[in-house]
């Protein structure tokens, strides 16, 4: 039988390999290849996403600091829902007539002027008809549902007189550090 070229040089390899190293050595070495090969596919990936979070998200480099109105207030970054700042309250009282929740869901936005990261509590008036102006979603940092305290899709008039939702405020914690 003739013995292919890739054979001959497979064999030799394999004997010049088992001469110079102990079975233990080259386990140890195989099983630190194994455990590591994971994490190889997700360097590149990880360094992307890296150089992204230090651009910010599309709602942070669009945010404004002058209009308290406007949906792209740095605030706004999580808000779900009309503006109380719209509908005769401001951005830590709810108007007349209706009374904030005592539930809020958090997020963190970043604030252009000074490009730190904020802490900031969205919080619903309740007991007045929808006001229908200023509508907002801002989607930085939403959650899914089964994390209900960063969730901004649910009406939170939780624990309030009425389930009755009429406007978001958004007020800020402090710094997120």
């Amino acid at each position: 039988m003739k013995r292919l070229l890739v054979d001959n040089l497979g064999e030799r390899l394999t004997r010049r390999l088992a001469g110079r190293l102990s079975r233990r050595s080259a386990l140890a070495r195989l099983g630190a290849l194994l455990v590591a090969a994971p994490a190889f596919p997700l360097l590149p990936v990880q360094r992307a996403r890296a150089a992204d979070e230090g651009k910010g998200t599309d709602f942070s480099r669009a945010a404004q600091t002058d209009d308290n109105t406007a949906c792209n207030y740095w605030r706004y970054c999580g808000i779900d829902g009309n503006l109380c700042a719209c509908c005769g309250g401001g951005m830590h009282s709810c108007p007349p007539g209706s009374q904030p929740s005592p539930t809020s869901w958090i997020g963190s936005c970043i604030n252009p002027a000074d490009q730190r990261s904020y802490l900031i509590a969205y919080r619903d008036c309740c007991g007045a008809s929808i006001c229908p102006k200023c509508s907002c979603l801002g989607t930085d940092h939403a959650m899914p549902i089964y994390r209900p305290q960063a969730n901004n899709h649910i009406i939170w008039c939780i624990g309030a007189n009425t389930f009755e939702y009429h406007c978001s405020m958004a007020i800020l914690v402090g710094l997120a550090e």
